[in-house]
Parts: C-alpha cells; structure tokens; sequence
C-alpha cells in the first residue's frame, strides 16, 4: 500500500511539476526586445512554423508552440510578422492564427514620377525598383477609361498613380499596389467633379507640381500655361526636359544645351502645345490650381533667389527678371 501511495504522490508531482512547466512556457512573456521578422510562407506546416518561431527567439519552446496548436486546431496564417517586445505564447499563436501581418508603408509625395515611385517601393521592401517599373508601364489598362480616346495613348501609368502613403503586406502582387494608388486618383478626380479633359488636366498639373515650390503660386503658374497655350507660344518648361532625358536614359544631373535641342515630343521648347503625357503625379493642389487657374496677363516667369518665382507679361521684363535672378545667384 505505502508503494502504491508513494507512485500516486509521484504521478501528481510529475503532473503538477509538468502543469508549472507547461504554463511557464505558455503564459510567461518571452521573445526580443528590439524589431524582429519572421516571414512565414504558404503552406508552412506547424512543426516548421514552431521552428522558425523558436529559432528567430520569439517563442522558448517549439514543443509548447505545437501543443497549443492542437489544443485549439486554429488555422495558422502565412505572411511577414513584426515582434518587438517579449510576449506570451498565447499572444504569438493567437496573433498567427488571426493574421496580423506585418504591412510596410510606402509614402509617395507630390511630384513623384515613375521612376521615384519605383525607387520607394524598392526601399520599402516591396519589390524590385526594375521589376516595378516594368509593371508600371505595362498596366496602362487601369486608366483605359480616362485615356482611351487620347491622340497620345498612355506609355505608363504616369500621372494617375496619386500622393499618399499606402500599405502593403511583402510580396503584394505589383499590379495590386499599383491598382490600389489609380484606386485612389480616382476618388481625388470624384472630390473634384473631374469627368472631362481628365487627361490634359492631369497634364497640366504634373507640369504645375514640379514648376512650383511656394504653394500659392499654383494657380498663377497655370494661368502662364493657359495664357501661352491660347497663343501657340511653347511652355519651354525646364522640368519637361528633365523628364525628356530621364525616359532616354540620358538625365546627368544638370540640364545641357543638348537636352533643349532634344527632339522629344516631352521638349516644350522645340514643341508648341502640351507634352504627350503627365511627367510626374501632381497632388490635389495642384489640380486645384489647373481647375481654376489665376486670370491674369501673364506669359513668363522665373525664380528668384528665395524659391519664389516673378511673374511678367512681356518678355522684356521677363528678361530684367531673369538678369536679375542671376546676379542674385551669383552674390
């Protein structure tokens, strides 16, 4: 009798100590104390799920982690997971079983062009900045419904991929990303009743966006464009140029002689009349301003010394503007 009541004290010991053991590696917070992903791929069974989790150091005990799992028969989700400060065992499994992955955030300001915007998404993790671009210009049927009936149809999807900061799970398909910023142009263009000339417009404002650098000169930069557009007089916009240069291939840095006499159709110095496409993605403010441009005489103007631009409607005094910028320059 003394044996058979001695092996049952040692059953609810080993029981008992098993039971500690078990909520100790269950309940007590574990895991880094700085940011750490784990990446989890589809179909990732349990066992390697519980592997990574303990090799990475989220969780103390593989074993715990599948004990859990059948216990409570929870589908696990794949995806990129953020752990930044220890946490129970509970906490990791229910945060896997949910899907609470981990999104990166991508911002694209104003003035952003395709290829910055390939560049952001590189630097956010999301993909290729070459493999990006590709995609940005073989989707142009995202905006079939604005750019259809255009003389010049669309050779990317510069213009309508709109200013905001976005997030995307790693591995979002290009097109998705790309689809969810046209998502959002689209509702801009709704807050602005814009349902005619969305193409010229979208122009317009790319070249408003990276001509202006002091908020309210917008509206009198597209009263320029408008004024010298009426009178067949070229826009002979610099950043035209630079984006003339930049779709060759060809941007140094600086802009050359070289570049003005480029025969691009992006040339509005050699060209009359609008470019062929948007140059960049202009913000809301800038389509403001093409919407209802400044009324004025003006046909000329040019930065001075303090990023503001001076406005003129003779060429006469554009020149005394612009002899006057470089003595500002060079003091």
């Amino acid at each position: 009798m003394k044996f058979i009541g001695f092996l049952l004290l040692l059953i609810i010991l080993v029981a008992f100590t098993g039971g500690v053991l078990a909520a100790f590696y269950i309940y007590t917070p574990y895991g880094p104390a700085t940011e750490t992903f784990v990446e989890i791929a589809p179909h990732t069974g349990t066992q390697a799920i519980a592997v990574l989790l303990e090799q990475k150091r989220i969780i103390r005990s593989r074993y715990a982690f599948e004990f859990l799992k059948f216990s409570r028969k929870n589908t696990l989700k794949a995806g990129e997971y953020r752990f930044d400060h220890p946490a129970p065992l509970t906490e990791v499994y229910n945060r896997i079983a949910k899907g609470d992955i981990y999104f990166h955030a991508l911002t694209i300001p104003e003035g952003y062009n395709i290829f910055d915007i390939a560049q952001a998404v590189e630097a956010a993790g999301l993909g290729k900045r070459d493999e990006f671009l590709a995609e940005e210009k073989d989707h142009t049927e995202l905006i079939a419904d604005w750019t259809s009936g255009d003389a010049h149809p669309p050779t990317s999807l510069e213009g309508y991929l709109f200013p905001d900061t976005y997030h995307f799970a790693r591995h979002t398909p290009a097109v998705h990303i790309l689809a969810a910023m046209v998502r959002r142009f689209r509702q801009a263009t709704q807050q602005l009743n814009l349902t005619h000339d969305v193409s010229r417009t979208v122009i317009l404002a790319s070249l408003v966006e990276k001509e202006v650098s002091q908020p309210e000169e917008r509206p009198l930069v597209a009263g320029v464009f408008k004024n010298r557009l009426e009178k067949s007089i070229p826009l002979a916009t610099d950043p035209t140029v630079i984006y003339a240069a930049l779709l060759d291939g060809r941007w140094r840095g600086t802009i050359y002689a070289s570049d003005l006499r480029s025969p691009s159709p992006y040339n509005t110095y050699r060209h009359a009349g609008l470019p062929p496409g948007p140059i960049c993605n202009p913000g809301m403010e800038s389509f403001r301003a093409v919407l209802s441009p400044a009324k004025t005489d003006y046909l000329y103007f040019v930065s001075d010394a303090a990023g503001h631009s001076r406005f003129s409607a003779t060429l006469k005094e554009h020149n005394q503007n612009v002899q006057q910028y470089r003595k500002d320059q060079q003091r």
